[in-house]
């Protein structure tokens, strides 16, 4: 017979031996964030006290209590010291490399003038070697403070560029990236005629245009297609400048919190740079990538290879991006009805619509998602009626397969239910409102711009999430402000008092989940990213302040305070 005393013993081991297992297995962590406001856009609990983290994953968010019962003594602590974090921020449309290329030649995008283009190019010519070309990105003419004397068709003349730099060529595009202007040398470089005695016009281009003078002469503008004529003959980048610029495009993501970066538009040889910054562990950024559309054989290439999901979450192919129509402020952009300031003229359709119907099979019998640019009413009309036809085709209508349309700028009223209705998910840019407002009006006229510009409230009321994001290099990768437009409707100056159109403002709620959980969304990735939840990646951004409460006008002084990217502090600001 067994004495109590025997049984009492074997109940104390068993306790024991039951206590050391569990405490054997319990996870600690490798990181507590805690003591600042913890927006998780989690609708479980949108806020937490605290947040702990093992390796690259979130292991616990809730109370600060809680989470020090994951602290061991190897575990960091990060007290937020009343800051605010989220989760990592998403670029939800960009361009990754033009981004990094852009810290290397002329940036454009704080000129207001002719004459400030001259001025930098002036500068660079003075340590430029002759024959060297000169390129640059950024200048927009509709955002001058003053126009020059000689305009043709809104644009200004090469004659004061070729003036200042007579031996070596210069390129420079426009900060939509939809058209460029060109000096005489880069002209006499491509093999173009600078006098057509004919007076015949000489430069008709697919989908383009070469903006001519009244005797038929180059001005310089290349528009859409057309800039091809002289880009081609611009020496290609080399590997060693390619490395220096994926490595200041980290850097700038790292600067402004974001943590992913959905890239619109990526060839052959990117893809190599990116698979090989990978492979050498350098990668530093999340990117989900799109093909570009304007190589046929790469596309058919990865359509019998399949879509790439990597594991590591580090760099994601499975969408291809097609360029569809011009931008709205080198009146590109395709519309259903003419440009008020220039009758008769619709813009371009700078891709065939039967290749857009064409892709979207091909995407949805092999598993890619298809992103689309539109900027004009009738782009997004055209395309919406594709993705419908090739869904219908393949009884495809309720189906997951997340097909966007990048700007979704200037939508007709009839077309705005139709995303919803198809699945199509609206990638915008907000700080494009803020930028281009105050002179949109003038190509699109009031009706048109209080009907379908930049319509964010109604298509999230109808069912969709918004994909927010920069377009950069078309604006600075900021994403305060673009957060700020999105919730005020105004120019970063502050204009107009109350908004244009308020009644379309985002809440600040939305605005982070657009830039959040709605752009994973975007790529599929909401269950890996987006929100601060347990088991998904350990991204965050931090802000100096709370932007969620602040007043409106103090929402552009938020800093970046620091950025964490799978797990570990990547970026920190300098007190």
């Amino acid at each position: 017979m067994i004495s109590r005393f025997s049984v009492l013993v074997t109940l104390i081991i068993t306790l024991f031996l039951f206590n050391s297992c569990s405490k054997s297995k319990k996870e600690f962590a490798s990181l507590i964030i805690y003591g600042g406001t913890i927006y998780t856009v989690d609708s479980t609990k949108t806020t937490v006290e605290a947040v702990a983290t093992k390796n690259n994953k979130i292991l616990f968010s809730g109370s600060f209590k809680e989470a020090e019962t994951y602290k061991n003594q190897q575990t960091k602590l990060i007290d937020l010291k009343g800051k605010t974090m989220t989760p990592g921020l998403i670029e939800g449309h960009g361009h990754f490399m033009g981004l990094g290329y852009n810290e290397l030649r002329l940036n454009l995008l704080k000129t207001n003038s002719y004459q400030a283009i001259i001025d930098a190019v002036a500068e660079r010519v003075k340590t430029a070697k002759p024959g060297e070309w000169i390129t640059g990105r950024g200048w927009h003419q509709s955002k001058w403070d003053s126009m020059p004397k000689d305009l043709i068709k809104g644009f200004q003349t090469h004659h004061r560029l070729s003036e200042i730099s007579p031996n070596n060529p210069v390129y420079l595009s426009h900060a939509s990236g939809h058209a460029a202007f060109a000096n005489a040398k880069a002209m006499e470089m491509a093999g173009l005629e600078l006098l057509s005695l004919e007076g015949i016009n000489k430069f008709e281009v697919k989908g383009g245009e070469v903006i001519l003078d009244e005797f038929n002469r180059p001005t310089g503008i290349f528009n859409e297609r057309a800039q091809t004529l002289i880009s081609k003959h611009i020496p290609k980048n080399t590997p060693e400048t390619d490395n220096q610029a994926f490595n200041l495009a980290v850097e700038a993501c790292s600067k402004n919190g974001i943590t992913s970066f959905h890239d619109a538009g990526i060839d052959r040889e990117t893809i190599s740079l990116y698979t090989t910054m990978k492979s050498n562990q350098k990668m530093g950024i999340r990117i989900y990538a799109m093909l570009t559309g304007w190589d046929k054989e790469l596309l058919n290439e990865w359509y019998k290879k399949g879509i790439q999901i990597d594991p590591d979450h580090l760099f994601t192919i499975r969408s291809v991006k097609l360029n569809c129509d011009g931008a709205l402020g080198s009146r590109g952009a395709w519309l259903l009805e003419s440009y008020t300031d220039q009758p008769n003229h619709f813009g371009h359709e700078t891709l065939p619509m039967n290749f857009v119907k064409e892709t979207a099979l091909s995407g949805l019998k092999n598993g890619f998602q298809v992103c689309a640019h539109a900027i004009g009413d009738r782009a997004n009309r055209e395309i919406l009626d594709r993705y419908e036809a090739a869904l219908e085709e393949n009884t495809m209508l309720d189906s997951d397969h997340r097909f966007r349309i990048e700007h979704a700028q200037h939508l007709h009223p009839d077309d705005i239910p139709r995303f919803a209705q198809l699945n199509v998910i609206p990638a915008m840019q907000a700080v494009h409102m803020s930028s281009d407002r105050t002179w949109a009006i003038d190509r699109l006229g009031e009706k048109r711009i209080k009907e379908g510009a930049y319509m964010w409230q109604d298509l999230l009321k109808s069912g969709v999430p918004i994909v927010n994001g920069t377009d950069v290099p078309v604006e600075p990768i900021n994403p305060i402000a673009s957060f700020y437009a999105s919730v005020s409707r105004k120019t970063l100056g502050g204009f107009p008092e109350g908004g244009f159109e308020p009644e379309q403002k985002m809440t600040r709620a939305q605005a982070l989940k657009s830039y959040t959980l709605d752009a994973a969304f975007g790529a599929f990735e909401e269950d890996i990213k987006g929100s601060i939840t347990k088991g998904k990646l350990a991204d965050f951004t931090i802000y100096n302040q709370d932007l969620m409460t602040v007043k409106e006008q103090d929402i552009l002084k938020t800093k970046i305070a620091m950025t964490i990217f799978n797990g570990e502090i990547v970026y920190e600001l300098k007190e």
